[in-house]
């Protein structure tokens, strides 16, 4: 995989109203379901899909939504309790992220001192971060409650989105870490003679997770945002 120094971001695309924002869901669910997906699309779609929450809780604001039915209150509810798994899960993977990019940072020095015992035992228990993080996102519900309220949807339909993008993200990095021999890092280990990884690579590695734990962190505070402006109106 090639890779470069940043990963490419676009302006964030202003969306004014539910149609769009639910044409930037589809969107981003279409490019996360794609064969091609990158990491460099992963941090993109991290990005856009924090731009998505910040536009929700703009609609949340709106003075039609300050007044909701039993009903409607109830599936607000119910959709607030579902998106504390992914915003659990949004902060680990941050912290994961976070922690993958010292062990990069820590395998760079290793070029130059030659001494990887160290490095090698941080990677394994990334490994293992790696398979829990997994069966996690196996627990999540995924499951609709109603269509009635329109907001509900939306929430419904970002934190699925949600779900994909992290469960991708996490994947992708996995592939270029976690597996055996053909892993960008267990390349790293191999005799110098036969190294394939360069050191630029590794580089640009860490450029990109960092992208992905800024990333993460920035959806997470737009989810916790989102949630702070239903919790006002629940309570109104």
């Amino acid at each position: 995989m090639a890779f470069h120094l940043r990963s490419v971001s676009l302006p964030s695309k202003r969306l004014s109203n539910e149609a769009e924002i639910e044409a930037e869901l589809q969107s981003l669910e279409a490019s996360t379901s794609s064969p091609s997906a990158t990491i460099e699309s992963a941090c993109d779609g991290l990005r856009r899909l924090g731009d998505v929450y910040s536009h929700i809780e703009e609609i949340i604001h709106l003075p039609s939504n300050q007044v909701c039915s039993i009903q409607q209150r109830k599936e607000l509810d119910e959709e607030m309790e579902s998106s504390l798994e992914i915003i659990d899960l949004c902060n680990a993977m941050q912290e994961n992220f976070a922690e993958l990019k010292t062990t990069i940072q820590d395998l760079l020095v290793v070029f130059r001192r030659g001494d990887d015992s160290n490095t090698q035992a941080k990677v394994h228990s990334y490994i293992r971060l790696v398979k829990k993080a997994q069966k996690q996102f196996k627990k999540t519900s995924k499951k609709a409650t109603s269509d009635e309220c329109k907001l509900v949807m939306l929430l419904l339909k970002a934190r699925l989105v949600a779900a994909s993008l992290l469960e991708l993200a996490l994947c992708l990095v996995s592939k270029q870490v976690a597996m055996p021999k053909r892993s960008l890092v267990s390349k790293a280990f191999q005799k110098r003679s036969v190294v394939v990884c360069k050191e630029e690579q590794l580089q640009a590695l860490e450029c990109i997770i960092g992208d992905l734990e800024h990333g993460a962190e920035q959806l997470f505070r737009r989810m916790i945002q989102s949630r702070v402006a239903l919790l006002n109106i629940l309570s109104s």
